[in-house]
């Protein structure tokens, strides 16, 4: 399979890998033939790219750090614990979500079991959603980017499992800011400013409340907008005042924001968000905690389409742990425009003198 802009696909194409509602639920699934009326859909939701079945690369498949069953359970879990909140009519004089901190200590522990299995601690988010998924999505993908963090600093499992509900929940406080705030594509007025800058406050506070949520998981609320230099909110905590978890799921939160289509913004590619984290080193995070988080992301994941120095379009056919810039490759289209009569590999690690010029 192959992942192509939305652009560039076309009716008749097949779908390779599902994609999906706000819920968790698949909106559209595997093997769905593409029309002009799913095409255009696609694009008012919002969804910039897809998979789709390639005959040259039928043997390319991206594997998901997390499996479909485990992504649907969580992000269902989490829309439903989201909402809940969002009607402050209702949630007044009664506590709401009371299993909150059970249900996502489940939650969390089935995500840790899917890294857990895994042959390599690379990352790769396959997922497709809407943007109206955003909140509910984002918040799954830092919980599994800050996992990945927690194994590699050799947390145990109680800190474990304390970064991934703080994860899962540090966004909280996003239920209490009005909606047309949240989908904005102009400039903010100073009002509007400090509503966004209160979620911080407002997620700790309805943490804090659950006794089976730790203080700790509620710090990841509050502090996830705290930066290294002090330059953050809500307090200007700098350096070590600001909680590993809190570090952690702040620079999960940035990254995986980049990733993801905005209303006001396109998607950067991975490589360009790595490059925008490693320009952050000692200002907005702390440059160890960076290096540790990028040598877990696959920089070119495996489907990804790039042009080469070379003029060839290739597609990402494999990642190697001790090179990630520098992947195997599927030559599908060669500089002269011409398509190979039979599709060959490139292994980049040994062709230095070929460099990617950006993705497509």
């Amino acid at each position: 399979m192959r992942k192509v802009q939305l652009g560039a696909a076309k009716p008749g194409d097949k779908v390779a890998k599902p994609i999906f509602q706000e819920n968790g639920n698949v909106l559209l699934g595997e093997g769905v033939e593409l029309s002009e009326r799913y095409i255009s859909r696609l694009q008012a939701l919002g969804i910039d790219f897809l998979f789709i079945e390639d005959g040259r690369t039928t043997d390319i498949l991206p594997e998901d750090s997390i499996r479909d069953e485990t992504r649907t359970q969580a992000v269902n879990t989490i829309y439903k614990t989201m909402n809940s909140f969002k009607d402050e009519v209702v949630s007044k004089g009664r506590t709401i979500a009371p299993d909150m901190g059970r249900n996502f200590r489940s939650v969390f522990g089935n995500i840790m079991q899917d890294l857990a299995t895994r042959p390599n601690m690379l990352v790769n988010l396959t997922s497709i959603h809407s943007m109206d998924a955003y909140l509910f999505q984002h918040s799954f993908n830092v919980a599994v980017l800050s996992g990945i963090m927690g194994i590699a600093k050799g947390f145990n499992r109680n800190q474990l499992e304390e970064l991934g509900i703080g994860a899962l929940l540090y966004d909280i406080g996003m239920t209490r800011v009005p909606q047309k705030l949240l989908t904005h594509t102009g400039r903010y007025s100073s009002e509007e400013l400090e509503q966004l800058r209160a979620h911080p406050k407002e997620g700790f506070d309805i943490l804090r409340k659950y006794h089976d949520i730790s203080i700790v998981s509620a710090h990841c609320a509050l502090q996830h907008h705290e930066r290294f230099n002090g330059s953050g909110y809500p307090r200007g905590l700098k350096q070590d005042e600001i909680h590993m978890y809190a570090q952690i799921v702040g620079l999960a939160d940035t990254y995986d924001a980049l990733v993801s289509p905005r209303p006001h913004r396109k998607r950067y590619t991975t490589s360009e968000a790595v490059e925008f984290l490693f320009a952050a080193g000692g200002t907005f995070f702390d440059l160890d905690l960076i290096k540790l988080f990028c040598n877990h992301i696959s920089v070119y994941p495996v489907s990804t389409t790039l042009l080469l120095s070379t003029g060839q379009e290739v597609v990402v056919s494999l990642n190697n742990e001790l090179a990630v810039h520098r992947p195997r490759v599927r030559v599908i289209k060669e500089a002269d425009g011409s398509i190979p009569k039979s599709p060959y590999d490139i292994e980049l690690k040994n062709e230095l003198h070929i460099t990617i010029v950006k993705e497509l």
